[in-house]
């Protein structure tokens, strides 16, 4: 009764909270392949065997156990749950506020789904850098309070939005690039399949199309986002990150770690939007 009687952002909010929580847990261990892959140092000699996402993947287990890809989940957690249902809320609100009449256009739907993770990751950007951090094994934090506490008494409080620019240049384009793909794949679908009960699945697939263009477009500024957030002190400014990661890996090293993010980001944000959709039906409300 209450949960009906509640705000439509607030339902919104509850909706992506929880998408973001199943999400979060079943694809942690991409996430932090990626990150693993993206902090290696580049001192192997010429014609060693390059290390790829198969190989980071058997090394943490045999060094860390099955549970180690799994290191970093509780920063995830903080990260996501709140993250999630900002992004949904602040996209509901907007979306209500400025299209209540019509769909938005593809032009309108970058803006829109720029927008609304524009103010999620600026909101979650300290619990960002410390996730980096767990999931990066150079540093040996106990618990997310701990690595604040850390962070703020060895590098101060503005450590924790190191990385600013380069998470809002991976983030925002690719929620704008998702939110258009998505919404215009969607338009294609014909109208007795998306009401049908293969919707839930449809959405998925467009979800998936929608995922992988949107990464590939933003895997360069994830790239220095790592490297900033891990290590904060030897790029103090974006243009530090990308010149490093230039000089050290060549253009290739702005796609390090490009499959694994593909492959969670899509598949989270794939799996996101359709639970957000159907929750949203189920309250009544249309997404």
């Amino acid at each position: 009764m209450e949960v009906a009687l509640a705000h439509p952002a607030l339902k919104a909010f509850m909706c992506g909270s929880l998408s973001g929580t199943c999400s979060t847990l079943l694809f942690q261990p991409l996430d932090l392949v990626k990150t693993r892959l993206q902090t290696l140092q580049n001192n192997m000699h010429p014609g060693a065997p390059k290390v790829g996402m198969m190989t980071v993947f058997v090394s943490v287990i045999r060094t860390e156990k099955l549970l180690g890809l799994w290191k970093g989940v509780s920063p995830s957690f903080m990260r996501c749950i709140p993250g999630v249902g900002i992004y949904f809320s602040t996209f509901y609100s907007l979306k209500q506020h400025f299209f209540q009449d019509r769909a938005p256009n593809a032009g309108e739907a970058v803006l829109l789904g720029a927008g609304a993770r524009c103010v999620a990751g600026v909101a979650m950007l300290p619990v960002t850098v410390i996730k980096t951090r767990f999931e990066s094994g150079r540093y040996d934090y106990v618990s997310v309070a701990g690595a604040l506490k850390s962070v703020c008494e060895t590098e101060g409080p503005r450590a924790l939005y190191s990385g600013l620019t380069a998470t809002l240049l991976r983030d925002a384009p690719f929620s704008g690039i998702y939110v258009m793909f998505y919404s215009q794949a969607k338009k294609t679908i014909p109208q007795e399949i998306s009401s049908s009960s293969f919707a839930p699945v449809v959405n998925f697939c467009c979800g998936v199309v929608a995922g992988v263009l949107a990464s590939l477009a933003t895997q360069p500024a994830d790239v220095v986002k790592t490297h900033m957030q891990v290590s904060p002190h030897l790029y103090p400014k974006t243009v530090d990150a990308v010149r490093f990661v230039y000089a050290e890996h060549g253009l290739r090293g702005f796609f390090r770690g490009a499959v694994p993010r593909s492959l969670r980001r899509t598949l989270m944000a794939a799996m996101a939007w359709t639970v957000y959709e159907q929750l949203m039906a189920r309250m009544g409300l249309k997404s």
